[in-house]
């Protein structure tokens, strides 16, 4: 039998105004933010008859109280729905399209989160996926009984401890435990429950789970992390790695090295998918898309370029420097170091001014941009999805859902004409859809060990 041919998965990466700071101010865009249910189910049945695996949605569990009332004022990011609420909400009016769900280990616990994301596994028929983030937002912190956040190293350290636990308690119940025979009286099999036992540097959890697995056999895993310790998390644990770089030799380098590093946790690349973010501006010519661009560049306040800046890169009080003078150095940050670092470096490469760096990340926020026709946003993906920097794309609208509807109707055809995306779905989970293997029970590779 030939070998499958390599397909590109895409996701729609999204916040509820859209990716652009100033998304909300478009006179086409969503603005009720967090507010209009009907608002989601427009986002997500337009991904969805684009064929697209998933929907991803962003998430942060703090409103910033941070810096100028001014520019804290224009932010169109505020309020948003509980990500396990509206994807619930959102499977019950979809097919195939897959859901994930941003939830840090870093202020929850591992139990509650393994239940409701198996839950919406469950609800979904296998379309859940959780992105396991250590949350890079510091204000989270005061959300929930701490003065401060936790170091990065101490959060890794966490994070890897929790998904363990949480991965054990998927694995509670083998596929056939529930007999359900009402003439027997039999509902399960107490030989196919396992109980986990978990005790360790910061969890303490017997299990098993209450939830029973779902058809894909428990939620996909994604991971974000881009610094040493992230990539290791990501090879560890990760099916899908989300990352963020500004070029193809970038994307090289990240993808080879999550690559090198999953023979060290004993996995090989057909568990992994790497999608970099990536935000296209399209349009039926370059000009136009140009013009695009531009009109959303141009929407964007200077405290509010500033504010998000000083977010995205977790250093204060921006708003002393001079506009058009240099970025400078900074020191390293407690909050989203990988990205920091990624968005100073484009700052020294491309010599931009510390205004330039603000308008640079008011929408790709360091992930790849790409503006012209349908073909020449098609020729940058193929490119690099052929030259080893990505297996498809977290695709991120502008603003919604203008943007994403531009990439549905304009881009994906391109890809599909040209061999490089689906046509109809291949599966109605997202394991399958995503080519990814079901993982086998540890519980029973354990008994396997005992045995030999």
């Amino acid at each position: 039998m030939a070998p499958q041919k390599r397909m590109m998965h895409l996701g729609a990466f999204v916040h509820e105004t859209g990716q652009h700071v100033a998304a909300w101010r478009h006179p086409e865009a969503h603005y009720h933010s967090g507010v209009r249910f009907a608002d989601m189910v427009e986002t997500a049945q337009l991904a969805e008859r684009g064929k697209m695996d998933f929907l991803f949605l962003a998430d942060s569990a703090a409103v910033d109280l941070q810096g100028n009332p001014d520019a804290r004022g224009r932010m169109g990011k505020v309020v948003k729905f509980e990500p396990m609420t509206i994807l619930s909400a959102l499977a019950a009016v979809t097919k195939n399209l897959g859901f994930v769900a941003t939830s840090t280990t870093t202020f929850n616990e591992p139990y509650t989160l393994a239940r409701q994301f198996a839950s919406l596994d469950a609800i979904s028929g296998g379309r859940s996926g959780w992105n396991l983030v250590t949350s890079n937002n510091e204000q989270d912190a005061l959300n929930y009984s701490r003065d401060q956040h936790m170091g990065h190293g101490d959060r890794y350290e966490r994070a890897i401890e929790f998904a363990e636990v949480v991965q054990g308690l998927w694995d509670s119940w083998d596929d056939d435990a529930f007999i359900r025979d009402k003439d027997s009286g039999v509902f399960y099999d107490t030989t196919k429950m396992h109980v986990l036992n978990h005790k360790g540097k910061h969890f303490q959890v017997r299990g098993p789970l209450n939830v029973a697995p779902s058809p894909q056999g428990r939620p996909v895993l994604v991971q974000a992390g881009a610094s040493g310790t992230g990539r290791d998390v990501a090879a560890r644990l990760a099916e899908i790695v989300f990352t963020a770089q500004t070029t193809l030799d970038q994307a090289k380098e990240f993808y080879a090295d999550v690559h090198a590093r999953l023979p060290r946790f004993g996995r090989s690349s057909n568990e992994v998918r790497v999608m970099p973010g990536f935000y296209p501006v399209v349009a039926p010519t370059r000009s136009q898309a140009q013009e695009k661009f531009d009109y959303l560049q141009s929407l964007i306040q200077v405290p509010v370029g500033v504010a998000v800046l000083e977010h995205t890169i977790g250093v204060h009080d921006l708003d002393k420097l001079p506009l058009d003078g240099p970025v400078p150095e900074m020191p390293d940050t407690n909050g989203p170091l990988s990205r920091q670092r990624l968005l100073l470096e484009q700052a020294r490469r491309d010599k931009l001014t510390f205004w330039e760096l603000c308008l640079a990340n008011a929408g790709p926020r360091g992930h790849v941009l790409s503006i012209g026709t349908p073909a020449q946003v098609a020729d940058e993906m193929e490119h690099w999805f052929r030259e080893g920097g990505a297996d498809g794309f977290n695709v991120m609208p502008a603003y919604l859902p203008g943007s994403l509807k531009d990439f549905v109707e304009l881009v994906i055809p391109e890809l599909q004409r040209r061999g490089l995306f689906r046509t109809e779905y291949e599966s109605t989970t997202l394991r399958g859809n995503l080519g990814l293997p079901k993982p086998a029970n540890r519980h029973h590779a354990r008994s396997a060990d005992a045995a030999e």
